[in-house]
C-alpha cells in the first residue's frame, strides 16, 4: 500500500515540527507581485509493465541531457511498486526497467533522486514489519539502463536508531544521503551507487551537548559536500538552522545560519552563480540564505571553513545581527505563505539564471522563482492545483498522498505533481526577467 509513515520514525524530529508550527503566525499574505504564467505542457508517462494502476510520482531531477522520474504505480488494493521513466527532451518519457531484490524493495516508493552523467539513483521506502517503520534502501542504474534495488543490511537505513534518510545527492565525489539517526545528522556516502557506508555519531555533524541536529538536503561543492538541517538546542528553545561542509565526507565543519529569533531549518540547497543558496521555513514564512562563495564554505586544508557558534539552551538567535553574515552566510531575502500548518520546503533548482522552489504548508503547495539570487519572489502558476497536508517532507520522506517536484536543465523545467487522486507531469521553458 501507498506508505504513511508512522509518528514512531520521528523520535525528537517530530517535536521540532510541532515546535516550529506552534510558534509561526497562523496565516501569511502571499505576495502581490504578479504571478509568472509558464506554457505548461502535459506529458505522458507510460505505465511500465506489471500491470495497470495509477502513477504516483514522486521527484524528478536532470543532467547530461536526460530527465528522470521517480515514484511508483499503484494498484487497485493499494499495493505500489516503484517505477522510474526517462526522457531525452523533457517532452517523450519511456520507462525504465526496475528490477527489485527483496520483499519490501518491490513494494517501494521511490521518492528522492539525484543523477550523474546521466544516469540516475534513487531512494525508495515501504512501511512494513511489526512496528511498521520505513524500510528504506537505494536503487541504481546499471549499464543497462534499468534501475535496480542494491539489497543492504537492514540496520544501515532503519533498525532502533533510524530516523530519516531525507536526500540523495551525486558529483565529483561520489553520491551522500543527508538524513538523521537518533543521535543527530547523519550521512551515507558511496563512490559509485552500489552501494552505501553510514556515517554517523560524526563530531559537529551529529547532535552534542549543544543540541540534537538533523539534515535535510544535501549538494556537491566540488569534490566535497554541503549538507543543511537544523538543530533543537540542548534544554530546548527553537529550531535553528544549520550548514556543514565536508571536503571528503567524513569530516564535517559547522555553521549557524540567521534566522530571526534563532528559528527555523534549512531545508534544500543549491549552486547558483558558484555559491551555495539554501531555503528553509522560519517562524512568519520561508527564508533564503546564501554563502559568498564555493570557497566561503570550504573546509580543505588552507581554506577558512564555515563555522559558527550553535545557540545553546536559553540562547536566542544565531547571531546577534539576524540579518547579517554568519561566517560566510548571510539571508538575502524571504517570502510568505497563506494558510496555516507546518511548512515546509520541497525542492529547490537552478533553472538558467533563476530559482526555482516548491513549498508546502496547510493551505497546499506552492511554486515561487527568483531572478535576482533569492532576494524577491514571485509565484508561479502551477498546472494543478496540490493541496497541502501539513506533513514536514524532510522528516518524512514522501509522507503523505500529495507531492510537487521541480527539476531543471537550461531554461526548461519540468514539473511532477500528485494531487492526491492521480499524478501527472508537464514542462515548460521558464519566462524570462521581465514576465
Amino acid at each position: 500500500m501507498l506508505p504513511r509513515w508512522p509518528r514512531a520514525v520521528l523520535g525528537v524530529l517530530a517535536g521540532c515540527a510541532v515546535l516550529l508550527a506552534g510558534c509561526r503566525s497562523a496565516e501569511r499574505s502571499a505576495p502581490s507581485a504578479e504571478p509568472v504564467r509558464p506554457g505548461w505542457r502535459a506529458v505522458d508517462l507510460p505505465v511500465p509493465p506489471g500491470g495497470s494502476g495509477r502513477l504516483v510520482l514522486r521527484d524528478a531531477v536532470a543532467c547530461g541531457g536526460r530527465w528522470f522520474a521517480v515514484g511508483a504505480v499503484a494498484d487497485a488494493a493499494g499495493g505500489t511498486r516503484p517505477a522510474a521513466w526517462s526522457s531525452g527532451d523533457g517532452a517523450s518519457w519511456s520507462a525504465l526497467p526496475v528490477r527489485g531484490e527483496t520483499f519490501y524493495g518491490r513494494q517501494h516508493v521511490l521518492y528522492a533522486a539525484a543523477c550523474r552523467d546521466g544516469r540516475v539513483a534513487a531512494l525508495g521506502a515501504q512501511v512494513g514489519g511489526v512496528h511498521g517503520n520505513p524500510r528504506t534502501g537505494t536503487w541504481t542504474q546499471g549499464p543497462d539502463g534499468a534501475l535496480r534495488e542494491v539489497p543492504a543490511a537492514f540496520e544501515l537505513f532503519g533498525g532502533p536508531r533510524a530516523v530519516s534518510a531525507s536526500r540523495l545527492a551525486a558529483g565529483a565525489g561520489g553520491w551522500l544521503i543527508a538524513g538523521a539517526r537518533v543521535d543527530g545528522a547523519a550521512v551515507w556516502a558511496s563512490p559509485d551507487a552500489s552501494g552505501f557506508t553510514l556515517r554517523e555519531g560524526v563530531p559537529e555533524l551529529a547532535g552534542d551537548a549543544r543540541g540534537r541536529t538533523a539534515a535535510y538536503g544535501v549538494v556537491a561543492v566540488g569534490s566535497g559536500w554541503l549538507v543543511v538541517g537544523s538543530v533543537l538546542p540542548a534544554g530546548g528553545g527553537a529550531l535553528a538552522p544549520l550548514a556543514w561542509r565536508s571536503a571528503d565526507g567524513r569530516s564535517w565543519r559547522r555553521a549557524v545560519l540567521p534566522a530571526p529569533d534563532g528559528g527555523g531549518r534549512a531545508e534544500r540547497v543549491v549552486l547558483f552563480d558558484g555559491a551555495p543558496v539554501a531555503v528553509g521555513p522560519v517562524r512568519d514564512g520561508f527564508a533564503v540564505w546564501r554563502a559568498a562563495s564555493v570557497e566561503s564554505t570550504s573546509a580543505g586544508p588552507g581554506e577558512r571553513a564555515v563555522t559558527g557558534t550553535t545557540p545553546g539552551a536559553g540562547a536566542g538567535a544565531a547571531s546577534g545581527a539576524p540579518d547579517g553574515p554568519v561566517e560566510g552566510w548571510r539571508r538575502v531575502g524571504g517570502f510568505g505563505a497563506a494558510g496555516p500548518g507546518v511548512l515546509s520546503v520541497s525542492g529547490l533548482v537552478a533553472a538558467g539564471r533563476a530559482l526555482v522552489t516548491v513549498t508546502g504548508d496547510g493551505g497546499g503547495r506552492r511554486v515561487w522563482r527568483s531572478v535576482d539570487g533569492g532576494g524577491s519572489w514571485r509565484p508561479v502558476t502551477a498546472p494543478v492545483a496540490v493541496a497541502g497536508e501539513g506533513d514536514v517532507a524532510v522528516v518524512v520522506p514522501g509522507g503523505g498522498d500529495t507531492a510537487v517536484a521541480v527539476a531543471a536543465q537550461g531554461d526548461r523545467l519540468v514539473l511532477v505533481a500528485d494531487d492526491g487522486r492521480g499524478s501527472r507531469a508537464w514542462w515548460a521553458a521558464l519566462p524570462g526577467v521581465d514576465r
